[in-house]
């Protein structure tokens, strides 16, 4: 098979942004959902062994406040003193989060339930090792006009969707919900599916954590009904090739990358305006598009959903196979899987407890001296972080 190349796949954050303000587009972690690692040949940096890893999401832009968690180790030293050189990319598409790393030229993704499993299902050799939230992170979202009071009443409606490989992610909320799916039709509304809601030619569409505030930030008001209240189906992870956790030498580079994200969660934790800052000045375009006040709620909301794995004292990246479990069993019903496919071929927690195997009073003693700089050190956080 010849190789795809992927890492020049990129649009300007402006040019996006340009098409946001026209088109009500929000960006983020439901992109992500819908991203990947490549670990090049070590260097030797001084006596440190430096092992360069390239992140790679499917969105077409990194200039959001959802990879905080990476951004932190980055510039605080945590990977470079794992001996780490992580650099982010964006990928052309959702299936780039498994289909790179099956195809060994990435090493870890981002993937969602729907995308893992369907690459599982056709024999990709990935698994999902690290989740980065428990629950569903995805949103039915309607006008604020809208009839429609509860996802249950979904019904005979349009569902608007960016593309219509959207539908492995809404069918099984819909079956969860009890709702026939020969009872809605779909929309493919490209970057406009959210403005296609707005205009009245669909009743509702996909969203996701923290849309809310981007989509505001651009002015666009919509009612968001969250997946947290209605749904107990998993979200997204990152996604490692099977066999490379029977490679000692990959497999602690992998774990080392997954600590480096438990350490981003743990600042973040304790001081969220720190992380907040460190991601906001990394991005220009975040600074086009966001407020340092919009961005840190945005980064609020990702973040409590984080580290929901750690408020229930399994740690961070941890999993919950039960809702796993009510995950396969839908799609499988609903025929988005040949094979009845089980829980521990879809996830492994073999990583976690070495992810979480950290200084965590090192870390907390960082954020807690970490200086906020005049923008920064006068704002409030609009709710929770732990």
């Amino acid at each position: 098979m010849e190789e795809e190349k992927i890492f020049n796949k990129k649009i300007t954050r402006r040019d996006f942004l340009k098409k946001s303000a026209q088109t009500g587009i929000g960006v983020g972690i439901g992109l992500s959902a819908l991203s990947t690692i490549r670990i090049a040949h070590a260097e030797k940096k001084g006596e440190v062994v430096i092992s360069p890893m390239t992140f790679i999401v499917p969105r077409p832009t990194l200039e959001v406040m959802d990879d905080y968690n990476l951004i932190v180790p980055r510039e605080m030293g945590y990977f470079k003193d794992m001996g780490l050189e992580v650099s982010m990319e964006t990928g052309p598409d959702g299936m780039a989060s498994t289909k790179f790393v099956h195809q060994n030229q990435a090493d870890v993704g981002y993937p969602s339930p729907g995308i893992l499993t369907a690459s599982i299902d056709t024999g990709m050799d990935v698994i999902l090792a690290y989740e980065m939230m428990i629950g569903s992170v995805w949103h039915l979202v309607v006008r604020e006009d809208s009839q429609i009071k509860h996802p249950k009443e979904l019904a005979g409606a349009t569902i608007s969707v960016w593309d219509i490989s959207w539908r492995t992610i809404v069918d099984p909320l819909l079956a969860e919900l009890g709702i026939p799916l020969d009872s809605v039709e779909y929309l493919t509304a490209g970057p406009q599916w959210g403005q296609a809601v707005q205009q009245g030619q669909a009743d509702v569409a996909l969203g996701w954590l923290a849309l809310d505030v981007q989509w505001e930030a651009v002015g666009m008001k919509m009612k968001f009904f969250r997946g947290t209240d209605f749904s107990e189906m998993p979200s997204n992870g990152y996604a490692v090739r099977t066999a490379d956790l029977k490679d000692p030498a990959k497999r602690e580079l992998l774990v080392k990358f997954m600590r480096g994200s438990s350490m981003g969660l743990h600042f973040g934790r304790f001081n969220p305006q720190a992380a907040a800052q460190m991601t906001y000045d990394t991005y220009p375009g975040v600074r086009e598009q966001m407020t340092p006040e919009i961005a840190l709620e945005s980064m609020r909301q990702l973040a409590h959903s984080y580290v929901e794995g750690e408020r229930r004292g399994l740690g961070y990246g941890a999993f919950v196979p039960e809702g796993w479990q009510k995950y396969l069993d839908i799609i499988y019903k609903i025929d988005q899987t040949k094979r009845h496919l089980k829980v521990d071929e879809c996830i492994t927690s073999e990583l976690v407890a070495e992810a979480n195997d950290f200084d965590r009073a090192r870390v907390e003693r960082d954020a807690k001296n970490f200086k906020l700089n005049s923008t920064w050190k006068d704002i409030k956080t609009r709710g929770p972080f732990f």
